[in-house]
């Protein structure tokens, strides 16, 4: 099919590609209180602009699909990412909340499309190694997240302005994307033939992987969002300790994700997945029930484990459907999976406002536990288990 050599080379650049996506989005999060406090925003206004990337990413999705399997992955990875970076100087730049909305549009539809168009490139990348290799993909989006969080940080600590951090933080991206996606795959890799529908109904597998995704990505966002207030209100810890929350689930994520492709290698991918269902369930209901901080932490952390191979295996199986083109299976998946992280934070809002926090925060629980009994799904729509 290819050279190993060109698969070789291809694998590192699709590493590069997700790591430099999620090193331009954390630098762009790390910096939303500069721009709010730039505008001044309010915590409900702030919101609104915050739904741009949401509405933008949504409607990108299911287009992107549509331009893989015309074009191929690879010329929508390369504009995409040019884009993307593209996106951060608008967002610096935003006079008013109204032009700040419309520049998160931007960035969420940049980031929604290279989203779907990277992973249909790792797809090809992964069936040219013949072994699971998706984890480490979404590994180096991790560790990019976590690079220019740190990065973005520590120029934001010494005082440096939103405008010529973001300016400059684009600039060496976009330079960085233009030589990278240089040895992507070519497009005929996953280009659908003229005949090949580009908009199909999912199938019943292909269901099932987008509800896995759903639980799991509604996890991420309501972890992310509420671990923190869960340490700090509901168990009185104060503000330093509480950080621990979010940082212990993700680092073990981050250390899943590196160990992932090893695991589903040895051991199937339906096998880890449903362990990785189990193992966030009972971890976070047992730290939740014990209601104790140092266990939280626990719990958090298997959180973050269970969590960190799922998404990437249910996108291997949905890239390698023989019922659906990739592009559009893709899309599909990660649609449903996004929409759960969009819905997650607010929903577990709501119900903690009956029950309390620690008893809202059991919908996480349940839903791993159905990550668990789905599991099966990911042995074919495509993948190995």
């Amino acid at each position: 099919m290819f050279a190993w050599r060109d698969l070789r080379v291809a694998r590192y650049a699709v590493i590069a590609v997700f790591f430099l996506n999620g090193f331009m989005l954390s630098n762009w999060f790390v910096r939303i209180p500069a721009a709010q406090e730039k505008l001044g925003l309010t915590e409900g206004t702030l919101s609104i602009a915050l739904l741009g990337t949401a509405i933008g990413a949504l409607a990108s999705m299911s287009v992107a699909g549509w331009l893989v399997t015309r074009l191929g992955s690879r010329p929508v990875v390369v504009v995409c990412a040019v884009l993307l970076c593209l996106a951060l100087t608008p967002l610096a730049l935003a006079p008013s909340l109204p032009l700040l909305v419309v520049a998160m549009v931007f960035l969420g539809a940049s980031n929604g499309t290279l989203d779907v168009s990277m992973n249909s490139q790792a797809v090809v990348v992964e069936e040219g190694y013949g072994r699971p290799i998706m984890s480490s993909f979404h590994a180096a989006f991790s560790l990019g997240g976590l690079a220019g969080a740190v990065g973005g940080g520590l120029i934001a600590a010494r005082g440096i302005g939103i405008e010529p951090h973001l300016l400059g933080v684009s600039v060496a991206g976009l330079a960085a994307a233009l030589v990278v996606t240089r040895a992507l795959l070519p497009a005929d890799a996953d280009r659908g033939g003229e005949a090949e529908p580009a908009f199909v109904r999912p199938t019943r597998a292909l269901a099932a992987l987008g509800i896995i995704s759903f639980c799991v990505l509604l996890g991420e966002g309501a972890m992310s969002d509420w671990s923190a207030v869960y340490l700090n209100d509901t168990l009185g810890t104060g503000p330093g300790f509480a950080a621990a929350g979010f940082a212990a689930f993700s680092l073990a994520m981050a250390a899943g994700r590196l160990s992932g492709d090893v695991l589903l290698s040895r051991f199937g991918a339906t096998t880890v997945v449903r362990f990785c269902g189990v193992l966030a369930a009972v971890g976070l209901g047992t730290s939740l029930l014990a209601a104790q901080p140092i266990l939280s932490l626990v719990g958090f952390a298997c959180a973050g484990a269970g969590f960190s191979v799922v998404f990437p295996a249910a996108l291997s199986a949905a890239g390698r459907s023989q019922e659906m083109p990739t592009g559009p299976a893709l899309a599909a998946v990660s649609t449903t999976g996004y929409f759960g992280f969009l819905v997650g934070p607010p929903t577990i809002g709501f119900v903690a406002e009956g029950v309390g926090l620690g008893a809202g925060l059991f919908v996480v629980v349940g839903l791993s536990a159905g990550i668990a009994l789905l599991a099966g799904a990911v042995r074919d729509a495509g993948a190995k288990g």
